[in-house]
């Protein structure tokens, strides 16, 4: 970081209420939408703390979107201090640090937003799942955080992103995209263009179920990507982070985008698509984990748009990307100029090998909630219960 940017970092931290003091700024994690930064205290004895720069071009409200999070963050501290006692309360939910304006961010001279976290130490996050055992402690803290949300009233929630994960939506932007062709590259992009129009219909059922009553609104994540799961040095999930898409949603958009980053054998922007591969074992660890968790309240409806929300999921990213590239890479930073195609490619290519495994996770989704409504009597009060 520029000497410059430093200073300018120091100074923004400066108008929260930290313990101790500001040492240093250095970027911080691999996310597409803010800019973050991990702060080292000066003071070895105080917390360091996460400063990220809240993208208010993408996000139109950041004050609805602070009290989404404090709101929710509240209301988890408050379930893990109940069923586990003070104790380590602060790593188990996310804490935003006040401003001294009282409010959970701060606004600069230049308009932009900036709020504060405790920084977790000794955790890490996944790109690729390699094992079971991360899979089902991923799914254990995944339902868990539906579970502990189950009695919060949706209502109060914001809609801080309209249409976030409906596919009507997204199939409007893309084909405004097509009739805009503001970069010049819809040539480029026949085959996937084809590969969108051919289950445009079929990836509606959700919202259709949805429309009709059929599946409830609950508080959702809506960004549930496995390295939004943070886990412990003894590879125990341990947090869930990433909370600016907390709103009412579906249970099958977070089940369905987790899924789509672990069962993924390779990267979302995977060049080599041989290399996508479905982690099958990883899956059902997952699977028995969330549902152990979830599967005792959920109608069979929703248990079974489940499985739809597998393929919409990196349908709607794989679809999302290809948008971008359309107009141009205006929406999600990219590495390269046709890093948006090559993320669209991966996605679509994971969508296929989903559709063909279609009935075999069925069954897997269907059995982990059966047994997970047979243990409905041992209720787990930890990740690693």
């Amino acid at each position: 970081m520029k000497a410059a940017n430093l200073e300018e970092v120091a100074a923004i931290v400066a108008n929260f209420e930290i313990n101790g003091g500001f040492s240093d700024a250095v970027p911080f994690g691999s996310g597409h939408i803010n800019d973050t930064y991990r702060i080292t205290n000066s003071y070895a004895a105080c917390p360091d703390y996460v400063l990220q720069r809240v993208n208010h071009e993408i996000f139109k409200n950041v004050p609805a979107l602070i009290d989404n999070i404090s709101y929710v963050t509240d209301h988890l501290r408050n379930k893990f201090s109940t069923l586990m006692g003070s104790a380590n309360v602060g790593d188990r939910a996310l804490t935003l640090i006040p401003a001294k304006s009282g409010q959970y961010y701060y606004q600069d001279a230049k308009g932009q937003y900036w709020r504060l976290y405790l920084f977790l130490p000794d955790t890490r996050s996944y790109d690729v799942v390699t094992t079971t055992q991360q899979a089902l402690e991923g799914g254990k803290a995944l339902g868990q955080f539906q579970n502990y949300l189950a009695d919060l009233d949706v209502s109060k929630l914001s809609v801080v992103l309209p249409d976030f994960h409906n596919i009507n939506f997204r199939l409007k932007q893309f084909a405004e995209a097509i009739q805009n062709n503001a970069a010049g590259r819809l040539d480029e992009v026949a085959a996937e263009v084809a590969f969108v129009r051919a289950r445009e219909h079929g990836m509606g059922e959700i919202e259709r179920l949805g429309d009709a009553g059929k599946l409830p609104l609950r508080v959702t994540h809506n960004d549930t990507k496995f390295n939004n799961i943070l886990f412990d040095a003894n590879d125990r999930a341990q947090c869930i982070i990433d909370l600016d898409t907390i709103m009412p949603g579906y249970m099958a958009f977070d089940f369905g985008d987790a899924v789509r980053t672990l069962i993924n054998t390779a990267p979302e922007d995977e060049p080599d698509l041989d290399k996508i591969q479905l982690n099958i074992p990883v899956f059902k660890a997952f699977a028995q984990g969330f549902l152990g968790q979830t599967a005792s309240y959920m109608s069979t409806t929703e248990l079974r748009s489940l499985t739809l929300g597998i393929t919409l999921l990196p349908f709607i990213m794989g679809l999302r990307f290809l948008t971008d590239y359309i107009n141009g890479d205006t929406y999600y930073k990219t590495a390269f100029p046709a890093h948006n195609l090559q993320r669209a490619r991966a996605q679509f290519n994971l969508v296929e090998k989903l559709e063909k495994a279609h009935h075999q996770l069925y069954a897997i989704v269907m059995h982990a909630a059966e047994v997970g409504m047979s243990h409905t009597h041992a209720k787990s009060n930890e990740f690693e219960g």
